[in-house]
């Protein structure tokens, strides 16, 4: 089976749950005896996971010169010898007649919460993508549904759901590893509450900080989502004063240490794709306090605390149950019990499977 897989993600973004995803599939990808090769523009050097990747020249086919700000939105133009698997990071297609297309959809935040310009062009590419493709991979039901809402269309059997996974960076610790980390060793003895991920209007992230201002001795922790704007530092002073520490870039190891010393994960997000630091932080054993929203309940089972209603006092009072330390006991092993579901080499065999079932079916109809 020839494969093709455009790396234009990395590109795009200097970390993120997309970036994740597709680190997790190359890598195992290059360990396997296919033909394989990667579309590059350029080294994407400043995208962490890609960082970790090692990738002999003799797989890589140069994308086109072209400026990224044109160029994300430009077919891939690459002469494919027999029928292809052609898997974008990122909704592009490859045109040619050989060309088998793969579209992983990962969520449609833009369209639900996006308006003007940006919006209409990311819908464009990404329904185009969708239009042109042989087989269309969604990483939840909540999104295959929202596919089939957005293009009511498209033939159901063109599609299949591949959940995503933790890496295995994340898992429960022995303590006392903590302070053998300089870099977030402001953190020692502080009882905190962690929040990961980008500060996205429907993340809640000033919510987030509404609710540490309201606990008692609580510190928040925030990490990623790029640096802390002079709006949001103001904001944070007024709420929190000094009770709050920020680290914009941290490895899976550092990482892993914030979701283990945490007293609670908090994520009160309206919306996820999937929501890959949910199941980290379950797979370290942290509890998790979220939203009962799109596809966080997929995710999370019964291992998590839920809201329906998306207010401060709801999540309080869900973060107020966890200091029974029995109850908290009871969520830590659903979390780990729930987290065993998932799993990277799992995600990476049923794309496989995919990409032979949508070639060989491809194949019959030619």
């Amino acid at each position: 089976m020839n494969v093709y897989l455009d790396n234009i993600v990395f590109e795009l973004q200097n970390a993120g749950g997309i970036s994740v995803y597709w680190y997790e599939l190359l890598k195992r990808m290059l360990q396997e005896d296919i033909d394989l090769k990667i579309i590059e523009g350029s080294k994407g050097e400043k995208n962490i996971f890609k960082k970790r990747l090692e990738i002999d020249e003799k797989y890589i086919c140069k994308d086109k010169a072209l400026p990224l700000l044109i160029r994300r939105y430009c077919d891939v133009n690459v002469r494919f010898k027999e029928a292809s698997v052609f898997h974008s990071s990122y909704y592009r297609i490859a045109k040619a007649k050989a060309a088998v297309n793969i579209t992983t959809v990962y969520d449609f935040t833009y369209e639900y919460f996006r308006i003007g310009f940006p919006k209409a062009v990311h819908s464009w590419q990404k329904k185009r993508a969708i239009e042109n493709s042989d087989g269309i991979i969604c990483i939840s039901e909540n999104t295959k549904m929202d596919l089939l809402k957005y293009n009511a269309e498209i033939d159901h059997r063109r599609i299949k759901v591949i959940y995503l996974a933790a890496g295995d960076s994340f898992y429960p610790i022995e303590k006392g590893d903590l302070l053998e980390d300089q870099e977030i060793k402001d953190i020692k003895g502080k009882k905190y509450i962690l929040y990961v991920g980008d500060r996205s209007k429907y993340k809640n992230f000033k919510m987030a900080v509404e609710i540490v201002c309201r606990l008692r001795n609580v510190t928040l922790v925030i990490v990623g989502g790029g640096r802390l704007s002079q709006n949001e530092l103001g904001y944070l002073h007024d709420k929190l004063l000094e009770d709050y520490i920020h680290f914009n870039h941290v490895d899976s190891q550092k990482l892993n240490l914030l979701y283990n010393y945490a007293f609670c994960f908090l994520y009160p997000s309206e919306y996820e794709g999937f929501g890959i630091p949910v199941l980290e932080s379950m797979q370290a054993g942290c509890p998790v306090v979220t939203t009962h929203s799109a596809s966080i309940p997929e995710v999370c089972g019964d291992a998590a605390l839920m809201v329906k209603d998306i207010c401060e006092e709801s999540l309080i009072g869900e973060i107020e149950k966890l200091h029974n330390n029995s109850f908290r006991k009871e969520i830590k092993e659903k979390s780990l019990k729930n987290a065993k579901k998932y799993s990277w080499d799992r995600t990476y065999r049923e794309t496989m499977e995919f990409y032979r079932e949508v070639l060989d079916r491809k194949k019959k109809r030619e």
